[in-house]
This record gives structure tokens, sequence and C-alpha cells, in this order.
């Protein structure tokens, strides 16, 4: 099969369109004829050399995939052979064929292309798990998403809206603030030109926020604790702007707040396994409500790899950058 490796830690250029065999399925998984792939930051940083790949994973960058279950044991599990899946995977996206774990397989939305379901697993899992699971976003609490243009900010501004709640964006251009309004932000606040903490503050009364979803990190937590509402809880989930950080502990012993983050790729299969049933459960039927879409930013054939991820690295994209496989 063709597929994109990484022949080295580097730039974009070090990945390289290569002939590697199908995969060999384990216990549990299904071989997926893949028809799209979608790129995420993860697979920038794995290709830098700065994200080591879980073992027993492909070193085949591709962290999400859409296509046709081919082969692999499907008993009882409601799937069949020739039907369109899109997956969360460990490995091997960036490939005609790659293996998934039957459990973290979920079903082509309704009205959806597989380009576009390719767009899904890595945001929607990273979303629901954090902003609904860890932070535990209720019924009547906001949230601040920093890095709205980004595929987990359209991802987590669109659910967070569906679901009834008032949600903020941060972004690094005027466009960008227009585009995550669009998409269901009450307010895009440019942090080059704004105080997001004055705006927030502003915005709802001087409460703050209750639940932020941060990639960011670094200097920014201090002004998050800032502006989060008393019992608020600040999780993140990259590190772009470092990993240190100097924050006021007497606002999160006395305002009750929470502080916490995660990262999904080493977790094991049977935790992806239950997001995938919360979201078919909760997220999937929104689709074909029309009351949230995939954000596709652009696509690149497979042969083209590299320029996608100068693209990602470029942060000019909103919402999601997809590799096509298969034509059609």
């Amino acid at each position: 099969m063709r597929a994109i490796e990484i022949t080295q830690p580097g730039k974009p250029e070090v990945l390289q369109l290569c002939e590697r065999p199908t995969p060999v399925l384990k216990a549990g998984e299904v071989l997926i004829k893949v028809h799209a792939a979608g790129i995420n930051r993860p697979d920038v940083l794995q290709r830098m050399g700065k994200y080591p790949v879980p073992p027993g994973a492909s070193d085949l960058p591709g962290l999400e995939v859409a296509g046709e279950i081919v082969d692999g044991d499907l008993a009882d599990s409601g799937f069949k052979k020739g039907d369109l899946v899109c997956a969360l995977v460990q490995g091997g996206g960036y490939a005609e064929y790659c293996a998934a774990p039957l459990g973290q397989c979920l079903p082509v939305p309704e009205g959806l292309s597989a380009l576009e379901a390719a767009t899904l697993p890595e945001t929607y899992f990273t979303v629901w798990s954090n902003v609904f699971d860890r932070a535990r976003l209720s019924e009547g609490e906001s949230l601040l998403v920093q890095g709205g243009s980004s595929g987990i900010g359209v991802t987590a501004i669109q659910l967070a809206k569906a679901l009834g709640h008032r949600v903020f964006a941060t972004a690094g251009t005027d466009d960008k603030c227009r585009a995550v309004e669009a998409l269901g932000a009450e307010r895009g606040i440019n942090y080059r030109d704004e105080d997001f903490v004055a705006v927030i503050k502003e915005l709802t009364g001087g409460k703050g926020v209750d639940v932020i979803l941060d990639m960011v990190a670094g200097e920014y937590v201090a002004r998050e604790i800032d502006c989060l509402a008393d019992d608020g809880r600040l999780v993140v989930i990259a590190l772009l702007g470092g990993a240190r950080a100097n924050i006021d502990m007497g606002q999160v012993l006395r305002r009750r707040l929470h502080v916490t983050g995660s990262t999904l790729r080493p977790r094991p299969e049977s935790f992806k396994a239950a997001i995938a049933n919360q979201l078919r459960e909760h997220a999937w039927p929104l689709f074909a409500q029309g009351k949230i879409k995939p954000v596709v930013h652009q696509v690149f054939p497979l042969a083209q790899a590299a320029e996608a991820h100068a693209l990602m690295e470029s942060s000019t994209h909103v919402g999601k950058i997809v590799l096509q496989v298969q034509e059609g």
C-alpha cells in the first residue's frame, strides 16, 4: 500500500511517500480502506520528533481516518464489511489501509461524505472527553475556547453551542474572530489586540466563565485563573505556550477552582470506546439535525502531506486540513 512515512525528525519535507505492507490485524481491530485522513497538531509534533509513538502503534502519522471496512471480526458490532466509518487510531492514518480498534469506529454521520467524516474523530473525542467529561460543562454554564479557529476549537464551539451553552473564543485575526462567531461563538476575541480576561469579565457581568478549554498553557494559565467563575474548571490539552506557569493558588483555594489536563493518545482502548458510545448517542444526531457540521479548510492528495503540514504550521487555516487518499 502507499503511505506517508517520517524519514527522520524535521521539517515538513521529511514526510515522504513510500510503500508499506498492509497492516496485520490484532484482536479487536478492523481494516479500513482509507478514503481520507485528518491532519492534527500531534502529527506535526510526531514529525518533529517531539511526540513519541506509543508502544505497539504504527510509526506512520495519522490519528483519524474515514473509509470502508474491508476486514475484521465484526460479530455483534452492528457493522458489516463495506460500511463507511470514521475512526480514531493510534497512528497509521496517512496510508491506503489502516487498522483501527473496532470500539473506536463510528458510522459516517448521516449526510456527510467520508472526506468530511475524516475530520471528526480526533477533535470530537478530545472535546467530548475534556469539556463534557473531565470539565463537566453543565446546563446553564459557559465555555471559553482558546484557539477557536483550530480543529479542536471549531468542534468545541459548535458542540457546546448546539447543546445550549454560551460560548466565547479567542483567535489571532479579526477574520478568524468573525469565523468563530459564524460557528456559534457569542464573541470572538482577538488575542493580539484585546485582553481576553477583560472582555470575558465584561460579557459575563464580572462573573467569568465556568469552563476554559486551553491549548496554550504557559503564561495564559494565570490569566485564565482570573477569568474563571467561582467553581470554574480549566482543562489544558496542549502546551503551545510552554509547560510552566505561575498561578495564584489563593484563588484556587478561595474560589474552589479546578485546574486539570489530559492527553488522549495514551489512554486505553476501553476509555476511547466509552467516548465513542457517548458521541454516537449525544453528538452524532446533531449532524443530521444541522446543528453541527465539519469545517474543512483545505484538502490535499496523500502525496502532498508535506504541503498540508506546512499549512498546519502556518496557523492560517480555520478548521481542519485533510489528506484525500482515495479519489472520488
